[in-house]
């Protein structure tokens, strides 16, 4: 395909997921099924494209002054790529799949396109309603946050310590990838993502089949330390999903102590087998849930570590997964907040006197971080929160002091401060 081709399909892509309301990668793929024609490359770059738009959505339909898709891949053309107005015309030919050619109206506009004056959700390219909740968090930087926020990841990796005996010797088995050690995590390796946003097929290599390294953003990574898991303890990993935390939490404590790995849905715990005998992890007990009968009720009041990693609306993540943003909807924040009540308050069950719950979200929203912990503690009493820089020095990540934004309960990780996924983290402690 031609790059005037890429964009027709992208532009097409994007109609699709406004008019069908659905996620990109649903769209992506019923674009590729009926394109036969199409290779992995074109695929790829079509995706790139359709991705990119999705980030600079609310800023590139106030460049061209209208909401269709055809504006927004334009937009984000000018805006995210950089291109001239000439080579936009150009890719805009009207010749045989390429898009229609520029009208007066869009010439002028990309010409003069700037983002001066722009209202802050729009330069930030984030639904307006939560605005409020964000100013509360970034004040004077929440513009370059969210825009931060709509960047491309990168591609983070953890060195398994139970398989390899340091980062290096990890890194120095990679060189083909171009990976670069991540500035912040001590276990973390990083590669750059690449003009086309296609990564490196990590999941085919030796070293992630031998269990060496698995996919984990640094962020992810840094509030797993943060727990302060060590060996030997009692350990709940009450929102265990597909078992990334708990991984994480298996070498820190070198395989001794427990783990118990548990999730209200059962289907999500589904991957964790596979990827805990790949790890060389012989601590964890996976506790599938039976007829949404609760799977830990023996361990209440016993455990040292509850480990919260909470449903979450995951506005953190929205570099890897911008057409999230614009499905979010205030209900949606509503039913998050509901399942986060839940869940922390089986945790507070399951903790012993003296040992803590870490709660740890992806979110940068207020209401699902500080808000859910403050009325958490309105309900519980006897819990009180560590301050973050004492946090920070138990886990040996003081470097980390003057990047994260303390809140009143917790702290908070985002691409703008820390180069990472948008992560808060809070460690509650329960009264001996």
């Amino acid at each position: 395909m031609t790059p005037a081709a890429r964009i027709s399909a992208a532009i097409e892509v994007l109609a699709d997921i406004e008019a069908r309301r659905r996620p990109a990668t649903e769209a992506l793929k019923d674009w590729g099924l009926s394109h036969r024609f199409a290779g992995s490359k074109d695929r790829a770059a079509i995706a790139s494209l359709v991705y990119d738009a999705l980030r600079r959505k609310a800023s590139a339909t106030w460049v061209m002054g209208e909401n269709t898709s055809r504006s927004v891949v334009l937009g984000m053309l000018r805006l995210q790529r950089g291109l001239g107005v000439e080579a936009i015309a150009a890719l805009c030919s009207g010749e045989r799949f390429a898009p229609e050619p520029l009208s007066a109206d869009e010439r002028e506009r990309l010409e003069k396109a700037d983002l001066s004056g722009a209202p802050a959700h729009v330069a930030g390219d984030f639904p307006d309603w939560i605005e409020p909740s964000l100013q509360g968090l970034f004040g004077g930087d929440l513009v370059a946050e969210m825009q931060a926020l709509a960047t491309r990841a990168p591609l983070d990796l953890r060195v398994n310590t139970l398989k390899v005996s340091s980062r290096e010797e990890a890194h120095d088995a990679l060189p083909h990838l171009g990976a670069v050690e991540t500035p912040l995590s001590p276990l973390g390796l990083r590669i750059a993502p690449s003009e086309d946003g296609r990564g490196p097929a990590v999941q085919s290599e030796p070293e992630f089949l031998k269990g060496w390294i698995e996919i984990q953003d640094e962020g992810s990574q840094l509030v797993a330390l943060l727990s302060g898991a060590k060996p030997g303890e009692q350990v709940v990993d009450l929102c265990a999903g597909g078992g990334g935390k708990t991984l994480a939490l298996a070498a820190m404590m070198e395989n001794h102590g427990q783990i118990y790995a548990t999730d209200n849905d059962s289907r999500r715990l589904a991957p964790i087998h596979d990827r805990l005998a790949r790890a060389g992890v012989r601590n964890v007990q996976v506790r599938t849930p039976r007829a949404k009968a609760d799977a830990v009720t023996d361990l209440d009041g016993k455990m040292d570590c509850v480990l919260v990693d909470a449903p979450c609306t995951g506005v953190g993540t929205w570099r890897r997964n911008p057409d999230a943003k614009w499905r979010l909807r205030p209900g949606s924040l509503e039913t998050r907040r509901k399942e986060q009540e839940l869940v922390l308050d089986r945790a507070a069950r399951l903790v012993k006197p003296g040992g803590r719950i870490v709660y740890i979200t992806c979110s940068i929203l207020a209401e699902e971080n500080d808000e859910a912990l403050s009325t958490f503690m309105e309900r519980h009493d006897g819990f009180k929160p560590v301050p973050a820089d004492k946090a920070l020095e138990a886990a040996q990540l003081g470097h980390l002091k003057n990047l994260v934004r303390p809140t009143a309960h917790g702290l908070q990780l985002t691409p703008h401060r820390t180069g990472t996924d948008g992560f808060y983290a809070a460690i509650l402690v329960r009264n001996p």
